[in-house]
């Protein structure tokens, strides 16, 4: 059997770790099914530097050593593997994620100390890989779901890899590898509801894969079904994502059943009382069921007794609780007021939704489905419910203009609320991307890496797709809309009209189907 050493990379330095990688915790947990040896370092929760990470790599004849994440831990993934290869030269580096997924051929060559890609998700090809390794074999191209190095040096393919349909089959994420007592139960507070900020002992869940929706600012890792292999003009292998008309989605998630198993044993093992659902759409699942994947799991959460109710043991502070109170996300078209109180009565304390933008003609042309009235409406229904709803919003968009910055902040005015909005990032892997990768690159001086390692949580600027601002344009916009400063906009407005030679009353943006265009 194989000994494995799992390494979370560096994300969002600027802010506490807060999650256990869920993804590699899944992993972890299917490896040792196998009877492999696993180990865990935990790079983004200890954050020791590079030493600790050499220590770590030389602590063990490791088989193989795996790392994966998110498009934005690239920067510490090209670090790890550096270490990697250079202390551990006989081990079998792999690499996954999001990261490998959006840009396999891409990533191969930025990382030459990686042997072996997986594709998509790797549930299946993981356990193929360690038998590949016991066996001391190196035919990678017989594994679904991998890119490797052939011979001569180019990228080889694997078959494309289907997805795991039977959710339920996976067993529980390895919490025990991670650091949840030093580093993720002292980071648990969550600042979006009272619950959430009195949260000191919190695990986040992942109960389904997949969304309905289209949004083109979004990248589903290669699990909702959007993935597919085309064989490109040259004859090689290029794996592509969502393109204009060509949408597949596959909803995927756990039964109920299983979602409540696994919240008792967190809540059993490990005195958890807040879950966060990471599930990328909750309200698409409950959809796709037929209206009965969340009621069912709020029946079961309070026949398991996980329901939060006041916790009266004597000494224990004001305000502390028995059972589990847990948020997720939402979608103003999707949800209903029914669902809503059921929800809080089980112990929702606050929703997620990505309002993206109140504009009309910019709401149009992201994908989503969403108007202004569906998300005001989905505001005040949670809200009336007892549930905190959390309003994200995006500037920057390709047709973003004056009309659609004053129509936002008319909303916050009807809401009560101000937002300051994240930045228009097209992440690799979104149609967007996509779209527009040649101005992105040009951005970078046509260096598709160092815009990789520029990217963050969206809430800085790494990339500009918008058609009507630059950067400082933006920055500064948002700023003003932050303050309500409607005097300074109105002024820019003119001299932005004067710089463009626009008159007065001529549309500031042509971009294709905004309302401008039609008229």
């Amino acid at each position: 059997m194989s000994k494995i050493l799992f390494i979370n990379p560096v994300v969002r330095e600027e802010d506490v770790p807060r999650h256990v990688p869920y993804g590699i915790a899944l992993l972890a947990s299917i490896a040792m099914e196998n009877g492999h040896q696993v180990q865990v370092y935990d790079a983004n929760a200890w954050r020791l530097g590079e030493d600790v990470l050499r220590q770590v790599l030389n602590a063990d004849d490791w088989d193989v050593i795996g790392v994966g994440g998110m498009t934005t831990a690239y920067g510490s993934i090209k670090a790890i593997v550096s270490a990697a290869r250079e202390e551990c030269p006989h081990a079998l580096i792999l690499l996954g994620g999001g990261v490998l997924t959006s840009l396999p051929r891409e990533m191969m060559g930025f990382l030459p100390q990686v042997d072996v890609g997986v594709i998509g998700e790797a549930f299946l090809t993981l356990p193929e890989i360690l038998t590949m390794v016991d066996q001391k074999g190196k035919d990678w191209r017989s594994i679904a779901g991998t890119i490797s190095r052939g011979a001569d040096g180019a990228f080889v393919f694997g078959p494309q890899r289907g997805l795991l349909m039977d959710l339920d089959s996976l067993p529980y994420p390895a919490w025990d590898l991670f650091p949840l007592e030093e580093v993720y139960f002292p980071n648990s507070q969550v600042l979006f509801s009272e619950e959430g900020m009195l949260a000191t002992r919190r695990i986040d869940l992942n109960v389904s894969y997949g969304c309905s929706l289209i949004c083109r600012y979004c990248y589903h890792l290669g699990i909702a079904g959007d993935m597919r292999y085309v064989t490109e003009e040259n004859g090689d292998t290029a794996v592509q994502f969502d393109v204009p008309g060509n949408y597949t989605r596959t909803i995927r998630y756990h039964s109920p059943e299983y979602v409540v198993r696994l919240a008792k044993h967190v809540y059993d093992k490990y005195n958890v009382n807040f879950i966060t659902f990471l599930d990328e759409n909750l309200m698409t699942m409950d959809k796709f069921s037929g209206r009965t994947w969340m009621s069912e799991i709020c029946r079961l959460w309070g026949e398991n007794g996980l329901a939060p109710h006041p916790d009266e043991t004597p000494g224990m502070p004001e305000g502390s609780w028995k059972g589990i109170h847990w948020s997720g996300t939402s979608h103003a078209t999707l949800v209903t007021q029914d669902i809503l109180k059921t929800m809080r009565d089980a112990g929702c304390s606050h929703l997620v939704y990505g309002y993206e933008s109140f504009a009309p003609h910019v709401m149009k042309t992201i994908g989503k489905g969403a108007t202004p009235q569906s998300n005001i409406r989905s505001f005040f229904w949670t809200l009336d419910a007892g549930i905190r709803p959390i309003p994200n919003q995006i500037i920057g968009f390709p047709n973003e203009d004056f009309l659609s910055i004053r129509e936002n902040m008319a909303a916050w005015e009807k809401l009560g609320i101000v937002v300051k909005p994240f930045f228009a990032t097209p992440y690799p892997g979104s149609e967007w991307f996509t779209t527009y990768r040649k101005q992105l690159e040009a951005q970078y001086g046509g260096d598709l890496e160092a815009y990789i390692l520029a990217l963050g949580d969206a809430t800085s600027i790494t990339g500009v797709i918008s058609h009507n601002f630059n950067v400082v344009e933006l920055l500064g916009l948002r700023e003003l809309m932050v303050n309500k400063d409607r005097k300074r906009i109105d002024e820019y407005e003119q001299i932005w009209r004067r710089n463009r030679g626009l008159k007065e009353g001529q549309p500031s943006t042509l971009f294709p189907g905004s309302v401008w265009a039609a008229e």
